[in-house]
Formats: C-alpha cells, sequence, structure tokens
C-alpha cells in the first residue's frame, strides 16, 4: 500500500489548520513539514512549540512522513557544520515524529541548461566520497531517535546513478528520494532511476515525489497538466510492487504565481484514485 502525503512547500503562509483541512478534504493522511524559518516547522521552534505542533497534526488525524531540510550534504566546508546540522534536522525529526529526513547532495556545479546534468567543479570522487562520509557519521544518531536521512535526486546529482554513487559508500542507514521531475528532466529513464536505487526501495528506504510540469519549463502545473511520464511512473511503481510514502512537491513557495495547494491537491488525488483505488492506507 501507498500512504499519499504533501509538502508544505506548496502552501506557503498558510495557517496549519488550513493546510490540515484541505488534506484531510482528499484523504491524503501524510504531511511533510518543510523545515524553513517562517513556516509552520521554523527550525528555532523549542521543544515545547514542537511538541504543541505535533499534537496538532496529530489532532487532525495526519501524520508526518518526512521533514523538509535544506542541508547539503556534498557541499564544499567543514564537515563540523553539516554534520551539526544533520543533527538538528534529525532531532526535529524526533520531536514532530518523522521516519526521515530529507537532504540534499548541494555540490557546486558550471551552469547548465534545465535539462542538462550539471558538471561538478570538483572531482566526483571527491564530492561523492563527501557526502558519504557526513552521512556515515550521523547514521548511528539517526538510528538512537528513529530517524533516517534520506538523500534526493536533486541539484549536483539529479539523477538515480548519481544518488547511488554516493549512498553505496554509506556505512549505516539511510535512504533516498525519488523526485520525479529531476532525473526524467535529464534524460535518466523511469526504469534506469528505478535499478539504480532499487537497493534502498526494496528495503523500505526510499520514498518518492511527484510533480508534473510541461517541460522544458519548470513552472508546476496541476497533475496531468504537464509532460511527465505520470502514468508511467505510477505504473512502474506499482509492478515494482512499491510501498510507502507518494509525496505531491508542489513549489508554490518557489512559483507564487501557481494554483493554490488545494487545487494541487484535488489533481493528485484524481491520478491517485486512478492507479491506486483502494490500496492506500
Amino acid at each position: 500500500m501507498i500512504t499519499p502525503s504533501a509538502s508544505t512547500l506548496g502552501a506557503p503562509g498558510t495557517p496549519l489548520p488550513v493546510v490540515l483541512r484541505w488534506l484531510k478534504d482528499v484523504q491524503f493522511p501524510g504531511i511533510e513539514l518543510r523545515l524553513a524559518p517562517g513556516e509552520a516547522a521554523d527550525p528555532n521552534l523549542d521543544r515545547q512549540a514542537r511538541e504543541a505542533l505535533r499534537k496538532a497534526i496529530e489532532a487532525a488525524g495526519i501524520k508526518v512522513t518526512s521533514i523538509a531540510s535544506y542541508v547539503q550534504v556534498a557541499a564544499a566546508g567543514k564537515d563540523e557544520t553539516v554534520i551539526r546540522e544533520l543533527i538538528q534536522a534529525l532531532d526535529f525529526g524526533r520531536d514532530l515524529g518523522a521516519p526521515m529526513v530529507r537532504v540534499f547532495p548541494g555540490a557546486e556545479t558550471a551552469p547548465a541548461p534545465f535539462n542538462t546534468a550539471p558538471a561538478l567543479l570538483e572531482p566526483a570522487d571527491v564530492v561523492d566520497e563527501r557526502a558519504a562520509r557526513r552521512l556515515t557519521s550521523v547514521s548511528a544518531y539517526g538510528d538512537v531517535v528513529g530517524v533516517m536521512p534520506v538523500l534526493e535526486t536533486h541539484d549536483s546529482h539529479p539523477t538515480g546513478a548519481d544518488i547511488a554513487r554516493i549512498l553505496a559508500r554509506v556505512q549505516g542507514t539511510v535512504g533516498v528520494v525519488w523526485d520525479l521531475l529531476h532525473p526524467w528532466r535529464v534524460g535518466e529513464a523511469l526504469e534506469d532511476t528505478w535499478k539504480s536505487l532499487r537497493p534502498w526501495f526494496s528495503t523500505g528506504r526510499g520514498t518518492v515525489q511527484v510533480k508534473d510540469a510541461a517541460l522544458p519549463e519548470s513552472t508546476p502545473e496541476l497533475l496531468g497538466g504537464g509532460n511527465l511520464p505520470l502514468n508511467d511512473f505510477a505504473e512502474l511503481l506499482i509492478n515494482e510492487k512499491y510501498q510507502g510514502t507518494v509525496t505531491l512537491e508542489w513549489e508554490k513557495a518557489w512559483y507564487p504565481q501557481v494554483p493554490q495547494l488545494d487545487l494541487a491537491l484535488k489533481s493528485t488525488r484524481t491520478w491517485l484514485d486512478l492507479h491506486w483505488r483502494g490500496e492506500e492506507k
């Protein structure tokens, strides 16, 4: 079974009770909290405020499926700084009852067209080892607090093959986030992304994000309004017996002109019903 969820990235400035109501209206039992200043999941919240946030979400019958952090594990700089950020994000996940915290690669790259994988400014081996070293450093702590760091197909490492290169070096518990858009926009076939990430999905350490856009434009579209391979994506997940969270990442925070999250949720509900009716939890 799958668990529908949606990120609060899609509702910047919207009061949390409104977002929770929208989720309930479309029978989404999960929410991904964007960890950012000024949002409901503000990283500066103290333990008491985090507890109140968790109780409010649970009272609505919703579960936090992930914390969307902006930690960049492959970025240049001191390990100590990144590891401290990772631990802080894992602690936030623990306090909200989230099973995972999303992190980005974030290595430096040369400018590239949207449909082209960017070139790293450092040797791939150096970048990948740095990211793996940092993830390894926090894996035991993640086990203790019950929160797993999950690395997303994004920015400097947009493909499943890119992410697999890093995670194959990690010692300890770590997972993946397959953002449908990024591997596809740079030319990686769905089947190839799945093949690269299968070791983590097959052991319950993977999650997927769904969205749509009219490539080569990056502006979000309601599901079905763009040209991402949504139906093929669903069929692959079903055929591979994927069980986990399917999270709508509606990027209204970056594209304020797009419709409200409630409309995006309705289009996602239509897509889910087409493929997974009766197979949700």
